[in-house]
């Protein structure tokens, strides 16, 4: 499966409210990012206790609307194929009922956590006469671009009003129909539980361009944007408002000589198996010299009998024909597909280098049993998250209740691993002086 063209995108056209779907004024662009910030400002004065029962009824409203909102999507799946949308897009914008209750169940999750604006906690910086603390505060106006997912518009709009933030959403036009609907049901149900429904705003693909609203800094601030890198790229390059971009593909694991295949195998396995989209699935693997080829062959075997298409660099290809060539730039890009590259280092000094060099960034691994081993591996990696002898698989809502995340983030300086509630909030330094 390839990456394909790029097919319709953000600046392509979404509906308008003619067709009953998103029904609030078409309106300039920048009328909709003032009443989106001025939403916001009344977010942050409204207790924690009214945001969770806004998301206890944006729940039930998703739950209520679900066979509207998946008749929404074949629509968009049936218009995609038309479109000649990449495969790949047209997987993430697959909405099976589990994956629409897997978004409702977070927003039922979030309506019960504790406020995080209330927590309080200790300053770096104390003043000579008085106390400091910091305190947890909103961003004001998040913004998520994304292509496909149409669930995401529900879960980000869950996780701003927690952080009471407002949230902008411009989505691709191949979830247009999706996105609208899911919109629509969100803002009704703000509405009904006293909240402000501009606090989530869907803008119109003939409102304005997408380079428009990234250049909207007086409103707007943050742009998380939410698909392919290529496209991830072209976001950054026009925004003029701070962006968290996600990450997706081309985690790296080291094979240690000292970790069995059965570790291996169940990393790379696993870490493939993130639904709809394999955030973190391994998809270059390091090897040292020592290990068996009996034990490689085993792992091939494997993998190809699972689907995955393997590849290799030059020396592998070599010596095993049933390996495939890859290319130089490969090692510096994700695949987004069930495929494998290996390649051989010189040992674990060598595979740190070249990971903090070539890797996403946003989670690499290490199979081992010796702990001077994953000893330098962690102290030495640049990467947000780093796994030793665990699956790296993503989950947005983890199992066993953890923190529930948007996506991966690999910021240069940051690198703030899971984006959750905590990217969605800043820090304030309150100083309190004595009075003399």
């Amino acid at each position: 499966m390839t990456q394909g063209p790029e097919v319709g995108g953000l600046d392509a056209a979404l509906p308008s409210s003619n067709d009953g779907v998103g029904v609030y004024p078409l309106d300039s662009l920048d009328s909709l990012t003032g009443r989106s910030a001025r939403a916001a400002l009344m977010l942050e004065d409204l207790p924690a206790g009214l945001r969770s029962a806004g998301l206890r009824e944006m729940a039930a409203a998703m739950t209520a609307a679900q066979d509207e909102i998946l008749e929404a999507n074949t629509l968009d799946l049936e218009a995609s194929q038309e479109m000649a949308v990449p495969e790949l897009l047209q997987e993430w914008l697959k909405l099976t009922p589990e994956r629409l209750q897997g978004a409702i169940c977070i927003l039922r999750d979030l309506a019960e956590w504790p406020d995080p604006m209330q927590q309080v906690g200790a300053a770096s910086y104390q003043p000579e006469r008085g106390q400091a603390y910091t305190q947890r505060s909103p961003l004001g106006v998040v913004v998520l671009l994304s292509e496909a997912f149409p669930e995401l518009a529900a879960i980000a709009a869950a996780l701003c009003l927690r952080t009471a933030n407002a949230l902008v959403l411009r989505g691709g036009s191949e979830a247009s129909h999706s996105n609208a609907i899911i919109v629509d049901v969100l803002r009704e149900a703000l509405e009904k539980a006293g909240l402000p429904a501009d606090s989530l705003l869907l803008v119109p693909g003939e409102v304005g361009s997408l380079s428009d609203l990234l250049n909207q800094n007086h409103d707007l601030d943050l742009v998380i944007p939410y698909g392919r890198p290529s496209w991830l790229q072209q976001v950054i390059r026009q925004s003029v408002i701070p962006v968290l971009p996600t990450a997706m593909g081309n985690c790296y694991l080291y094979w240690g000589s000292s970790a069995p295949l059965e570790t291996v195998r169940w990393m790379i396995i696993d870490s493939h198996r993130g639904e709809p989209d394999a955030v973190n699935a391994i998809e270059k693997v390091l090897l040292p010299p020592g290990i068996s080829e009996a034990s490689l062959q085993m792992l091939w075997n494997d993998l190809l009998e699972r689907g995955f298409e393997l590849r290799a660099d030059a020396g592998l290809v070599e010596s095993f024909s049933s390996l495939t060539l890859a290319r130089d730039e490969e090692w510096d890009r994700p695949y987004l597909s069930p495929t494998i590259a290996f390649r051989t280092v010189n040992g674990l000094s060598e595979a740190i280098t070249w990971i903090n060099r070539h890797s996403s960034g946003h989670g690499d691994c290490l199979a081992t049993d010796a702990y001077g081993e994953s000893r330098q591996f962690t102290l030495g990696l640049r990467s947000a998250m780093v796994y030793v002898n665990a699956s790296p698989r993503f989950q947005r809502r983890p199992s066993n209740g953890g923190e529930i995340a948007l996506g991966m983030c690999n910021v240069t300086g940051a690198r703030t691993g899971r984006l959750g509630l905590d990217a969605l909030t800043q820090m304030t330094q309150i100083v309190l002086g004595q009075k003399k």
